[in-house]
């Protein structure tokens, strides 16, 4: 009998909107904190495909960035791109809070309310790319335009290697 994949805020609000995706559970490792190095490495993707997504606070106010699994965020690019000064990650607590996701299933999809929303530039050059679906161990896989569309977010060069 095929596993069910799971229903979260993600998946639900990308029905609701018509967005075409793909669900991609794999077994989670509670031992691993490179949530997105072990996804792109369960489901046999290319860490380029992978992005993940991280909380800030820029100027005291909350903004998501989605990078490649294997760079990281450029704050001050991100800081810009909100059209802020200064920027810091924002503490894990204040993260789940603010999105409504545990650490490691932060989905840029379905969070608590919308909220700023960047994506590096690099997505844009893919067909498909691949982000949380709301829990460790869940990814879905959507074109990057409707990735843009489902977070009314924007492409910025907001991502390190």
């Amino acid at each position: 009998m095929a596993r069910k994949e799971p229903g979260t805020p993600a998946t639900v609000a990308l029905k609701a909107a018509g967005i075409t995706f793909t669900a991609h559970s794999y077994e989670h490792d509670p031992r691993s904190s490179s949530y997105g190095e072990e996804a792109a490495a369960a489901l046999g993707l290319s860490t380029a495909e992978v992005f993940k997504t991280l909380l800030a606070m820029v100027d005291g106010r909350p903004v998501v960035g989605i990078v490649p699994v294997t760079g990281s965020l450029d704050l001050k690019a991100l800081a810009a791109a909100a059209g802020g000064r200064r920027a810091e990650m924002a503490d894990a607590a204040a993260a789940q809070r603010l999105t409504g996701y545990v650490i490691g299933g932060i989905s840029p999809i379905g969070q608590k309310r919308p909220l700023p929303t960047f994506i590096d530039g690099s997505a844009e050059l893919l067909a498909m790319v691949y982000v949380s679906g709301g829990r460790r161990g869940f990814d879905i896989g959507l074109a990057p335009a409707d990735l843009i569309s489902a977070t009314q977010g924007r492409y910025a060069p907001i991502g390190r290697t």
